[in-house]
């Protein structure tokens, strides 16, 4: 069986890892204030966890989560055939795109909090993990009640006018709260808890709500609606008997979903509250990355490689039913899309194995018994808000981390709680396995491979925005320069030779303008860059100008966006 100790150092780590992740983010300092210090704090995290998931609980979590682990592990092979295979830049593939970060280096770390979360056993894990969610929750309520009553004391950029949270963006703040909401409310309700408890969560919880309204996040509001709807069902399932009262409770909320549904597509009743224009390019995006998919259903396009591919790949009505030609995006705004369009039919498969799993560990608990557990409806029914999160919206590391532990969690605690006698039978087989060293030291060294893994972003967005600050230009150039705590990026490039072209520094503008269109010839703006600068030649023009099209087949004229 898995010592405790063990165990006891995986909960702290999720319970102090987990909410960092999340909430941490710099200014000041680096261009993005947030992919890049959120991928940073996700591969110590990760790191961490699973350093201490291989020294001590392999064996365990092979004997209690088999399919888990094989479908977590074919997911990964399936990410690595897809770098094998894509035409993307090997850095853009391992680190994600600028702006996103969610390329494998993200899904590798992913993977390792969700297996380290299978270890959970007791029942103080299990609430830390709510806490965890809650203190987040609360930071992020703190921060943008003070935004809104004195203003945002962070230096953001920002064109939305809206809160943003510490995820930088109103939907992303939005859908995490309408998480927080969902967990605090059916936490809220464990038998425990004194009414004076339960009070302060629900002003906590009307506070979010407020805020979400504040963010014009519509999803904030469809994932807190669903939420309550799920905790609804817990409820009343556990105070009735018979099927009656949940069965007519789950048609209603049914028909409420269907309007809900046809109001996001500019029908029935609910349109003028739910519609937004932003859901029609939803539906642009979502058709765009299954283009892809089908076009290679055994690799795909590549890990974050939407973006390279959106214009060849978008459907004629994009060119009108958009702000404009030049509207452009590097997501699907549905990760399940994204994960087809990255690694075609094999990662699709893996990607839904482990979602499965997750769904099928919630049927198990819900169908054991009507008692109202207030820890794994907390559990659950964030899961699946994230999930509905995650069919609507992009993925983010600060709300992915989420996801994917939650995952690891609730099969844990479908183990946890089967009846005893099968739990303690299936466990003689497993040996205990000494401490020669503690978990809090394997847990350290974990930390310290996964920040040099997952660094490499943010140590090259830091040097570039010190070049940029410096205005020298050897120490651009010095920036530009690929090592390996400074990988190579398209959008970093393109901008350097738009800084030497206005700089009338013409030599540099055409030297970065070649090397950016040689390591991705998929990017579409390092040959309109090419193209624009004033050194290009006719051939260099004409070459730019083939390869835009090439790229953006159905745009008539690419020289006009």
């Amino acid at each position: 069986m898995l010592n405790k100790t063990v165990e006891k150092t995986i909960s702290l780590f999720f319970f102090i890892g987990v909410p960092f992740t999340t909430i941490f983010l710099m200014t000041g300092s680096v261009t993005d204030p947030v992919n890049v210090t959120k991928l940073f704090a996700l591969g110590c995290v990760g790191g961490g966890v699973f350093a201490i998931t291989a020294i001590y609980g392999f064996k365990e979590v092979w004997r209690t989560s088999k399919v888990l682990f094989i479908a977590s592990i074919l997911f990964i092979l399936m990410a690595i055939n897809s770098i094998v295979n894509s035409s993307s830049p090997s850095t853009q593939t391992i680190y994600g795109v600028f702006g996103r970060q969610t390329g494998f280096v993200a899904y590798l770390f992913l993977v390792m909090v969700m297996l380290g979360a299978l270890l959970l056993r007791t029942k103080k894990s299990f609430d830390r993990m709510v806490w965890a969610l809650l203190i987040a929750g609360a930071i992020n309520i703190v921060y943008a009640a003070w935004a809104i009553a004195f203003g945002d004391f962070i230096g953001w950029n920002n064109p939305y006018g809206n809160i943003l949270g510490l995820f930088g963006n109103p939907n992303f703040i939005g859908a995490f709260l309408g998480m927080f909401i969902t967990g605090s409310i059916a936490f809220a309700f464990s038998d425990h808890f004194a009414w004076k408890y339960r009070f302060a969560f629900i002003v906590l919880g009307l506070l979010a709500l407020y805020e979400i309204k504040e963010s014009h996040a519509v999803q904030g509001l469809v994932v807190t609606g669903a939420g309550l709807a799920m905790i609804g069902f817990y409820l009343i399932r556990s105070k009735t008997k018979g099927w009656a009262a949940v069965a007519g409770y789950v048609v209603a909320v049914a028909v409420l979903g269907v309007l809900a549904l046809a109001g996001a597509l500019q029908k029935g009743p609910l349109a003028s509250i739910i519609y937004k224009k932003s859901v029609s390019l939803r539906g642009t995006y979502w058709e765009t990355g299954i283009k892809m998919g089908m076009d290679k259903p055994w690799t795909g396009v590549g890990m974050d490689s939407y973006g390279n591919w959106y214009r060849a790949f978008r459907p004629d009505r994009a060119l009108i039913d958009t702000p404009g030609v030049g509207t452009v995006t590097n997501a699907a705004h549905n990760v399940v899309i994204d994960i087809f369009a990255y690694g075609g039919f094999p990662l699709l498969i893996t990607y839904v194995a482990i979602l499965a799993a997750g769904i099928w560990a919630i049927v198990k608990v819900t169908l054991r018994g009507r008692a109202y557990d207030g820890t794994f409806v907390a559990l659950a029914t964030t899961w699946l808000a994230y999930q509905l999160q995650s069919i609507i919206s992009i993925n983010q590391v600060g709300l992915a981390i989420w996801g994917w532990v939650l995952i690891g969690a609730l099969v844990a605690y479908e183990y946890s709680t089967r009846p005893q006698a099968e739990v303690t039978e299936k466990a003689k087989v497993a040996k205990q396995k000494d401490l020669i060293f503690s978990p809090q030291l394997m847990g350290g060294i974990g930390v310290v491979i996964g920040a040099l893994i997952a660094v490499p972003p943010m140590s090259a967005d830091m040097k570039w925005k010190s070049a940029l600050a410096s205005q020298n230009v050897q120490k651009v150039e010095e920036a530009l320069t690929p090592t390996y705590l400074a990988p190579r990026d398209s959008a970093r490039m393109a901008q350097a030779v738009i800084l030497f072209e206005n700089s009338k520094l013409y030599d540099q503008a055409y030297k970065y303008a070649l090397e950016g269109v040689a390591f991705n010839p998929d990017y579409f703006d390092a040959w309109r860059v090419l193209y624009g600068i004033s050194k290009a030649s006719q051939q260099d023009k004409e070459n730019a100008l083939a390869n835009m099209k090439r790229l953006d087949p159905k745009n008539p004229d690419v020289l006009a966006q």
